[in-house]
């Protein structure tokens, strides 16, 4: 190699190597790890918690602890004569500070052991201290550690108004302490359980689902206006129609729960009979188009000791078997009667040693009777035809 080639080759590498610093100089260099971590992506808006939200918050900060998840085990019987548990589990709240808690019937009903978990998963042995299957209502009691109970407030006057904001908290699902809001659609529901008729019922839209069962419905004011107890649905689950039973038939029952585990009301004594409408009556030529064909009467009842009679002989209406020949009672203190289920709803404000008018015809003629209202006694179950 002449001196002269050796000189253009360095001046060539040089010149290769000064283009290839500068073009790593230009090139922009990838950005670090934590500056992609750090750097604010898509949008966010400066928007204050609204009121409506700070008393959800509010409410649930507070009042949470409050609620229980209620466990029931029944002892069943298989094939092979093994007991084998059967648990069930429903929401509850606390009402006292020494250990009252408010659930559903429901819930417990048959139940040969009842456990409580409070807010912090303490387990607790629960005893049913009273039921009303009626009302869907039970009570229990707990021996509560020091400063874990956290009762609730009831409200003392209960008049929920329609579109009023409405809180439930309970367990879904087991889903425990759970959140929801709604409104209150309806007021003044009646809703026939296989125990009897619940008056006063509360209808929700706020999301209630199994395993709600028992837990409090709140107003914004964090006092209790109800008892999750019921949906409307054709899956089991939320369909935005939910039931509570309203805090003013929990006020009326709780001090008999407590005293006696049942609620004591009179005992009217009327154990079947049939509504009497245009197409009764004038087949049977009776003297009223409304009211309650008696058909029988409980020996010992109210009703017997006002004088009332069942029924004495069979026919058919068509093809329908009838008991007739018994007195049709129109009136109950003053209300109409119309069918069973208003029997039910006047008895269930009903005490024994209260007086009730009974309105009713006996061949034609109107009868009126007052007479004191008896407590049930289970060992008298004779008829009177």
């Amino acid at each position: 190699m002449t001196r002269k080639e050796f000189v253009l080759g360095v001046l060539a590498s040089s010149v290769l190597s000064a283009g290839l610093v500068l073009f790593l100089l230009r090139w922009p260099a990838p950005p670090s790890a934590s500056a992609e971590q750090l750097e604010p992506q898509g949008v966010s808006f400066d928007t204050p918690v609204s009121t409506d939200e700070e008393v959800n918050i509010r409410i649930y900060r507070e009042l949470s602890k409050s609620v229980v998840n209620v466990t029931s085990t029944t002892l069943r019987l298989n094939f092979w004569l093994q007991v084998i548990p059967e648990r069930g589990t429903g929401s509850g709240f606390i009402i006292s500070r020494e250990g009252h808690v408010v659930t559903n019937n429901h819930v417990v009903s048959e139940s040969d052991e009842v456990e409580v978990t409070l807010f912090d998963e303490t387990n607790l042995k629960a005893q049913v201290v009273g039921r009303d299957p009626t009302n869907d209502l039970a009570l229990l009691k707990i021996d509560c550690p020091p400063g874990k109970c956290r009762p609730m407030r009831l409200a003392e006057e209960s008049a929920p108004l329609v579109g009023q904001k409405v809180l439930a908290i309970g367990n879904p699902f087991g889903l425990e302490r759970t959140l929801t809001t709604g409104i209150i659609s309806s007021v003044g529901r009646s809703l026939e359980t296989e125990y009897g008729v619940i008056e006063d019922v509360i209808q929700t839209d706020a999301a209630i689902n199994p395993g709600n069962s028992g837990g409090p419905l709140l107003s914004t004011r964090g006092e209790v206006i109800g008892v999750n107890f019921a949906i409307y649905s054709k899956t089991g689950e939320s369909a935005g129609i939910g039931f509570a039973v309203s805090v003013s038939t929990l006020h009326r029952i709780l001090p008999d729960l407590i005293e006696f585990g049942k609620v004591i009301r009179g005992w009217i004594g009327i154990v079947a009979g049939r509504p009497v409408g245009r197409r009764l009556a004038e087949a049977l030529d009776l003297p009223v188009t409304e009211g309650f064909l008696i058909e029988q009467v409980v020996s010992g009842s109210s009703a017997d000791l006002a004088g009332i009679r069942g029924g004495n002989r069979r026919v058919f209406l068509g093809y329908t078997p009838l008991i007739i020949g018994g007195d049709i009672l129109v009136a109950l203190d003053g209300s109409p009667i119309r069918g069973a289920r208003d029997i039910l709803r006047i008895r269930e404000r009903t005490k024994p040693g209260d007086e009730m008018e009974f309105v009713f015809y006996r061949e034609g003629q109107r009868i009126v009777k007052t007479v004191e209202l008896v407590g049930h006694q289970r060992s008298e179950r004779r008829f009177r035809f």
